[in-house]
């Protein structure tokens, strides 16, 4: 496994429409190890293959929820550095939403692409998606909450779009300026 560079904005890449995978391979399922590793280096809870310059409709997302063992401790009260979190790493291959619900829900969205900068986005609450595993099985499921805007972000991420692009224009250039500005003075990565 590798840890693999992040492609970040403005690089036109990430504007990319990425391509069905016709058959799951050993050299994908390679790829998706390292999209786990890297995004766990990062750290993150999604990534796509795109980020990573590799545009294939390909994403892994890991919520890592903390541990219901978590020592005793509630997540207010737990020291960040013992908080206890458990991989659910979960690949999603070609996938599709076939439905989505018209109830919708509002999650401050931050991307790897876009390091450091963090906005309030309004996406469907629930949805069906249709997608292949790292086995190449079929799988079809309702999803809701967090993993369900996880999922909508980083299939934006296939489609060539990033957070920022569901941002009014006066919001997007503020963040695009102020990540421009911390790089510059070396606050970003």
């Amino acid at each position: 496994m590798a840890i693999l560079p992040i492609i970040e904005t403005p690089d036109a890449r990430l504007k990319q429409i990425s391509t069905p995978v016709a058959t799951v391979t050993d050299a994908h399922r390679t790829l998706i190890a390292d999209m786990f590793e890297t995004m766990y280096d990062a750290p993150g809870i999604g990534l796509a293959a795109i980020q990573v310059g590799v545009p294939e409709r390909i994403l892994v997302i890991d919520l890592q929820p903390e541990a219901p063992e978590d020592l005793g401790s509630t997540p207010e009260d737990a020291d960040p550095e013992t908080i206890v979190r458990v991989k659910q790493p979960r690949v999603f291959i070609n996938p599709e939403i076939t439905w989505a619900s018209e109830e919708h829900s509002i999650y401050q969205e931050g991307c790897l692409s876009v390091p450091e900068m963090y906005a309030d986005v309004t996406r469907p609450a629930r949805i069906r998606v249709t997608w292949l595993d790292e086995k190449g099985a079929g799988h079809d499921e309702e999803i809701d909450g967090l993993l369900a805007t996880c999922l909508q972000h980083e299939m934006d991420h296939l489609n060539g779009v990033l957070f920022i692009d569901h941002l009014s224009k006066l919001k997007r250039d503020m963040l695009l300026k102020k990540l421009e500005k911390m790089r510059r003075t070396g606050r970003a990565a």
